[in-house]
């Protein structure tokens, strides 16, 4: 039974991680930085708005500079109706975000069920410490949200897979469905679970999926084509004059930056079983190909510091040498590391692509893809080795090591 009980320790750590979170919700932290200006400049406003003339602010929203949907907005505003201050509405959102935990957690227990619930318990505890959740609880946003339900579709996957009940079928649609429409970029991943069903359900079946996600879609492409309210590039880069944030598609920017994140945040399975030994085996075999793949990653990537962004080895790259030397050298690493990942299985190819060619536009942010990173790997992602990670607790724990040093990081730019 102490196999499938949480011990004390867990729940310990759940409240101390949890008070931490309020002490930061009562203090202001601000570890994203970008986080209370956006709170300040662009989200404040249209909850207060949508509260007082919700016609006119649904209609202009593109005007308040947000690129993100106006749903979760609309969603805190009722609670203005209700009575209740902004914050008191910031307090209600950070514990809908907590839920985040929770949803991993159950993820973890459907996929890894041989395994000692008390370090599935640990792993997903660790979202605790990720400064893009900390902050985003702190001071609302709506991708928290829509990556709330993002894992909740998840969730409802791998239980179809487990039972093969259509019923999951459609909680999987219905989720991911809410997920877009709170946080549009969470929409790349329909194609991830469409052809999933392609193969296990009935054509009849499917269609009924089908017609119901082509009618989910019809009201957003309304809004932004037919009312023209195009919040997705209404976004403002501070560091360009206030210039609207503009769509890119440089696969270079995309590949690299992104890449250098997904390394960051999965470092630590390089210890995971006999990982490090077959990542070594691929760089030799492929080499010459991976050179040649990173000339014409190097060639073709403009992305600027101004942007804003960039990922952590990007910052330092220009923060210590004041160019991009350091993150190219770095890069065949990054890139090889996911190309490893990738080659695994198809699914893990599917994956990664969709998770480079989410994001559209010209600036890349970390906050992107942290928890997020760590989500897919442990849920979606094959690994033939994964459960031995699970084998040793100091395994977590470096994970754990690895969070404590982003936040430290974080702090550190935040002053300079």
């Amino acid at each position: 039974m102490k196999f499938k009980i949480l011990n004390f320790n867990n729940v310990c750590l759940f409240f101390f991680l949890y008070l931490t979170l309020i002490i930061g919700f009562i203090y202001g932290e601000n570890l994203n930085y970008g986080s209370y200006g956006d709170w300040i400049g662009s989200n404040q406003e249209p909850i207060k708005d949508f509260s007082n003339n919700f016609t006119y602010t649904f209609l202009n929203f593109d005007s308040y500079g947000h690129r993100h949907s106006p749903v979760y907005l609309i969603f805190l505003s009722f609670f203005l109706d209700l009575g209740f201050g902004l914050n008191q509405v910031r307090f209600i959102h950070l514990h809908f975000c907590i839920l985040l935990v929770l949803v991993f957690y159950q993820c973890l227990k459907l996929i890894f069920i041989n395994t000692n619930i008390n370090y599935l318990a640990l792993l997903s505890l660790i979202i605790f410490l990720s400064p893009t959740f900390r902050s985003l609880a702190i001071w609302p946003d709506s991708r928290l949200p829509g990556l709330t339900f993002f894992v909740l579709t998840i969730y409802f996957f791998l239980k179809f897979k487990k039972k093969n009940e259509l019923k999951y079928t459609w909680y999987t649609c219905l989720s991911l469905v809410v997920s877009s429409y709170i946080s549009p970029n969470f929409s790349i991943f329909f194609p991830y679970f469409f052809f999933f069903f392609l193969k296990e359900v009935k054509f009849k079946d499917l269609s009924f999926l089908i017609i119901f996600n082509f009618l989910a879609l019809l009201p957003i492409l309304y809004y932004i084509f037919i009312l023209d309210v195009n919040f997705l590039t209404a976004g403002k880069t501070p560091s360009l004059n206030n210039e609207s944030i503009s769509l890119s598609f440089n696969i270079s920017n995309k590949i690299m930056i992104i890449s250098s994140i997904i390394f960051f945040h999965l470092s630590p399975i390089l210890i995971m079983g006999n990982f490090y030994k077959h990542f070594k085996i691929f760089l030799i075999k492929n080499f010459l190909i991976l050179i040649f793949l990173l000339v014409f990653l190097i060639y073709f990537f403009n992305y600027q510091i101004n942007y804003t962004g960039g990922g952590v080895f990007f910052i330092l790259s220009n923060l210590i040498f004041n160019n991009n030397y350091l993150f190219y050298m770095g890069s065949f690493f990054f890139i090889s590391f996911v190309l490893y990942i990738a080659s695994l299985s198809l699914n893990n190819f599917f994956l990664l692509t969709l998770l480079i060619v989410s994001n559209i536009q010209n600036t890349i942010y970390h906050k992107y893809y942290e928890p997020l990173i760590l989500i897919i790997f442990f849920t979606l992602i094959k690994y033939p080795e994964v459960e031995i990670f699970f084998k040793k607790k100091n395994n977590i724990l470096y994970l754990y090591l690895l969070s404590f040093i982003y936040i430290l990081m974080r702090v550190l730019k935040n002053n300079i």
